[in-house]
């Protein structure tokens, strides 16, 4: 469920909704068959549900800076109260606190162990103790009162006691997904073509090192590649260039002549990650970061969600440019 502020003196209707508000119209998910608060509350249920950490469910709070959990004046001007999941339920209680002329600090939601087809709602008031009371009568008439003057920790703590395993919250917890490599790191199975290669195995060593080292906002470390590498990459380039006509989609044929401007796809080039992360996000709004191997399904579709692709810098043994066991 994510934060709302409630403003005072909101003309309205508001003009035009722009995009990041679109979550909060409750036309816009009945359009897709779904309540408001049901698709918030689905959406929460496929987080990330992979690693050892854990996280309970969380909501992000409406003011940028965060709250001092158990502070002396927290909970004084919260209240809990219950709604029927149903369409438009939270913007017409949203709409209550909007009419007394009250802000929201700070906003949660989940679904009610009470009844099951209704979710409990924590909101925590900015206004005086004469404002919230005045508020409490008025949302007595519309909406089911649950508790008040609840600090946060403490409704929170009432949660489902089943934990929500660790997900990324923010772009720079990726940090943690890429590094947690299941396979094809520095170690090479058997049936590698550079299992026997003590020279391509240091070679493979550096690149996890470069992309373990690797930190989100840190320009992405270029690569000197050896004439080896170069001419394998030769090998792999000249054979896929002649199946791109019959194979390709017209989405790379297109780009295809860009990458070769803007980030050196060439035969006798290997394009360095950083000038394709910094063409690909002026394109389309997706970014690339070096990983040291194989990744598992959760943490790689962390990345995605953040429009971040994990990507390799390696290069396919010699011996073998046409093929690898490595996904």
């Amino acid at each position: 469920m994510a934060s709302s502020h409630v403003m005072k003196n909101v003309p309205e209707p508001v003009p035009k909704m722009q995009p990041a508000m679109m979550m909060f119209s409750s036309k816009y998910w009945a359009r897709r068959g779904l309540s408001l608060d049901s698709a918030m509350f689905d959406h929460q249920q496929q987080r990330h549900t992979g690693g050892q950490m854990s996280r309970r469910p969380s909501f992000c709070p409406i003011n940028e800076t965060p709250d001092k959990e158990g502070g002396e004046d927290s909970g004084k001007t919260a209240v809990v109260f219950s709604l029927k999941n149903e369409v438009g339920c939270l913007v017409k209680a949203l709409r209550l606190f909007q009419e007394r002329r009250v802000n929201l600090n700070h906003i949660e939601s989940r679904m009610s162990k009470r009844i099951s087809n209704e979710v409990e709602i924590y909101a925590d008031c900015s206004c005086s103790k004469k404002e919230f009371n005045e508020l409490l009568q008025h949302l007595k008439d519309h909406v089911n009162i649950i508790s008040f003057n609840t600090p946060a920790h403490v409704w929170s703590a009432e949660a489902d006691g089943e934990d929500v395993p660790w997900f990324p919250m923010k772009i720079s917890e990726l940090d943690q997904c890429s590094h947690r490599v299941l396979m094809y790191g520095s170690e090479l199975d058997a049936d590698h073509p550079g299992f026997k290669d003590n020279v391509y195995r240091q070679r493979r060593k550096y690149f996890v090192e470069v992309a373990m080292n690797y930190k989100f906002g840190q320009p992405i470390p270029r690569i000197e590649y050896t004439l080896e590498e170069i001419q394998t990459w030769g090998v792999v380039f000249r054979e896929l260039t002649k199946l791109y006509p019959t194979h390709a989609c017209r989405e790379y044929l297109k780009n295809l002549p860009l990458l070769t401007k803007h980030c050196g796809y060439q035969e006798d080039n290997i394009p360095q990650l950083e000038d394709v992360s910094l063409f690909l996000r002026e394109r389309s709004g997706f970014t690339v970061r070096p990983v040291a191997g194989y990744l598992s399904p959760r943490d790689f579709l962390a990345g995605l969600a953040y429009r971040v692709f994990n990507c390799t810098q390696y290069v396919r043994h010699s011996t073998d440019p046409l093929y690898t066991p490595e996904p």
